[in-house]
């Protein structure tokens, strides 16, 4: 459904995911990619006889359409659009680790070229999450979750198995996004419509309308050099392509001013590859053979597996036959019809040869055994998927599987089983779900065999004791269900991970109390209930003294880490003067023939290059950490937000953002606390 209509061969090699496209007088389109020795090269076929030389911008050749633009950092990431829109044309943005330069290509000059401070923030999109006609911003980070900004409030988490690596915008509030596991799927809103994961990596996904539909589909361009189109419904693969190499990016423009545009993809060798939607008089023809072709490969895949499968329901009868004219044991063949599993999951703490653990519990209710047992789940295992096969020896009706979630989210266990008999060559295989409760890794104690954690949050719901127990029964994993008191609700529970202790009281005029050190176990139980419960709102007061003493340290250093950047920047442009000063006096005195002054001055010209030099690492470690405990500050102020619902934690945030640009320390830890500076 796609027709290649151009190709380039542009002898420069590509960075992964640094490619865009710029109209950078306002008419031609130019593409734009950042190089590996630190170069962004710009490609404009348009305008042959304009050549740019400056100490920036550099022509690749004489009869070459390629400039280079010098930077002399490695580039992390590129876009280009328009920043001022009086001028009516774009401007190119080159980010690397540490600085954002703007750059005005037609007038090759620079707009402005700031340092920055990030975040490990992978990858970014403008989508209308909840279709109130203004979009909001889609954020994918390296802790697997990918978060929904309306302003400065986060309205929506979906979590994924690993670092989000891109995201785009398909359609409405539909968007597609990419992991570091070679995952590719779309979201419609907070609701995962499909997914597929490869052995490959995607380096690159587009939305483009193939067919012209008013439908975009999904364009991966994957590690391998293969190019896909996918529906955005189904995921089912409708257009596929092959580079020498892998992919570096995927852009659309109307590259050849001609009306169309097209989809241009990129590989990191610098080929470029233009398409079109195929028309409908070559459509058929494109695409009947591979159609044909594929359908013939899917009808002789189902040939071989039903062929399997009478084999071995042939098998299987020899074998009874056998078994009933006595030349068996009885226990080879079909297992009997009525064989069921039954599946049970508990909490262990009482092990000596593993750490606690939940434990799954599979069997059956005969004879039969459980051979090996298969289970999917997203996030729990090291990779999707879990396999027990117990020894010859260790044969029996019943399995027992620990697992250890690593973050309190609810999950489904996907299980296979395969069950027969201790000589069956073929067995039967069992498929059932089950779900792992939100937080699972709690284990129920009485509310006096330990000392109650100092932390805690309190807050007023207007539902009844009844509802809360209803809420904590399917949440958490226990023996037997929680009861409702006649007195006011108590009940406690220790950590599987590390033994840390919970307590959740609630008395009869509907004050609920939480106590625990863990404040972001505070936010996910605040915010699981309010789902629950159907709260909009939420109000909360919070105390834990432990984390806000470390928030205190960490603010502490903030303000170290600014005074040594300040007194460093400072250092280095007395040193650029200086340096400016000796190589004058150097050339002076080589002009005036002074060889021993010469060589004096280019000797300290060395010196002070050196100090330079280990000035700047030094600089590179201060920043480093710098963003390390500004990430910190920023997850605090994240977590004040996730113990509350609704309006009042939107105040929080936006509160202690005002609190930390104001260097009032008091004012944040009060916010934290109360929700508010009034109270």
């Amino acid at each position: 459904m796609l027709v290649p209509v151009f190709t380039l061969k542009l002898n420069h090699r590509i960075n992964p995911g640094m490619v865009t496209v710029g109209k950078y007088d306002g008419t031609h389109p130019c593409l734009t990619a950042a190089t590996q020795a630190g170069k962004v090269f710009i490609h404009n076929p348009h305008a042959r006889s304009q050549h740019f030389v400056s100490n920036r911008l550099l022509q690749g050749g004489l009869d070459s359409d390629t400039s280079l633009l010098n930077i002399n950092q490695s580039v992390s990431c590129l876009t280009a659009g328009i920043l001022n829109p009086r001028l009516g044309y774009d401007m190119l943005l080159v980010g690397t680790q540490t600085n954002l330069l703007a750059y005005d290509v037609h007038n090759n000059s620079d707009v402005f070229y700031k340092e920055v401070t990030g975040d490990n923030v992978r990858s970014l999109a403008l989508c209308d999450f909840d279709g109130d006609g203004k979009k909001e911003l889609l954020a994918g980070s390296e802790d697997f979750d990918i978060r929904v900004f309306k302003e400065d409030e986060i309205t929506a988490e979906m979590s994924e198995t690993e670092t989000i690596t891109a995201l785009c915008h398909m359609n409405g509030s539909r968007f597609g996004y990419a992991l570091a596991n070679g995952t590719v799927g779309v979201y419609d809103r907070a609701t995962r419509y499909w997914r597929i994961k490869s052995k490959n990596h995607a380096m690159s996904i587009h939305a483009f309308d193939l067919n012209s539909d008013g439908v975009c589909e999904l364009i991966t361009g994957w590690s391998n050099g293969k190019i896909d189109a996918r529906s955005d419904r189904t995921g089912e693969v409708i257009f596929k392509d092959n580079f020498s190499s892998s992919i570096a990016g995927i852009v659309e423009e109307d590259y050849r001013m001609d009306g169309q545009t097209q989809l241009i993809c990129c590989s990191i060798e610098g080929e470029v590859r233009g398409y079109l939607p195929a028309g409908r008089e070559l459509k058929g023809n494109l695409m009947d053979t591979n159609a044909e072709q594929d359908l013939i490969r899917e009808l002789s895949q189902r040939k071989q597996n039903l062929l399997l499968e009478l084999r071995n329901y042939e098998e299987n009868s020899k074998v009874a036959l056998s078994a009933l004219g006595g030349e068996g044991d009885g226990q080879i063949g079909i297992i009997p019809a009525n064989t069921q599993l039954q599946t049970g999951l508990s909490v262990n703490i009482d092990t000596a040869k593993q750490s606690p653990h939940v434990e799954l519990n599979i069997s059956t209710f005969n004879d039969t055994i459980i051979r090996a047992v298969l289970i999917f789940a997203e996030g729990i295992f090291d990779g999707e998927s879990h396999v027990v096969h117990p020894s010859a020896h260790n044969l029996s009706g019943q399995i027992r599987i620990p697992i250890i979630p690593p973050k309190d989210v609810p999950v489904d266990l996907h299980i296979k089983a395969f069950v027969g008999y201790r000589n069956s060559m073929q067995f039967h295989v069992f498929e059932l779900t089950r779900q792992l409760p939100r937080f699972s890794m709690y284990a129920r104690h009485a509310p006096a065999t330990a000392s109650e954690p100092q932390s805690y949050v309190t807050f007023t719901v207007s539902d009844r004791v009844q509802r809360v127990v209803m809420w904590m029964n399917q949440n958490f994993l226990v023996p037997e269900d929680i009861e409702c008191p006649s007195v006011p609700l108590d009940v406690c529970f220790t950590s599987l991970r590390d033994g840390g202790q919970l307590c959740i009281k609630m008395n009869m005029n509907g004050e609920v109390t939480i106590r625990t050190e863990d404040i972001d176990l505070a936010g996910e139980l605040i915010q699981s209930m309010a789902s629950f419960l159907a709260i909009e709102d939420l109000q909360v007061e919070a105390d834990f003294p432990a984390y806000f003493e470390e928030l205190r340290q960490i603010l502490v250093q903030v303000d170290d880490y600014h005074s040594v950047h300040q007194k460093l920047t400072a250092e280095m442009a007395d040193h650029s003067n200086l340096v400016r000063s000796l190589l004058v006096r150097a050339e002076d005195a080589r002009l005036m023939g002074d060889m021993r002054s010469m060589k004096k001055g280019y000797m300290e010209l060395y010196d002070l290059n050196r100090d330079l030099i280990n000035g700047y690492k030094i600089r590179c470690n201060n920043h480093t950490e710098l963003l390390i405990c500004l990430r910190a500050v920023n997850q605090a102020i994240q977590r004040a937000g996730r113990l509350r619902v609704g309006k009042p934690k939107t105040q929080v945030i936006s509160a202690c953002r005002d609190a930390i640009k104001n260097n009032n320390v008091n004012a944040l830890f009060k916010i934290i606390r109360a929700g508010s500076t009034s109270s």
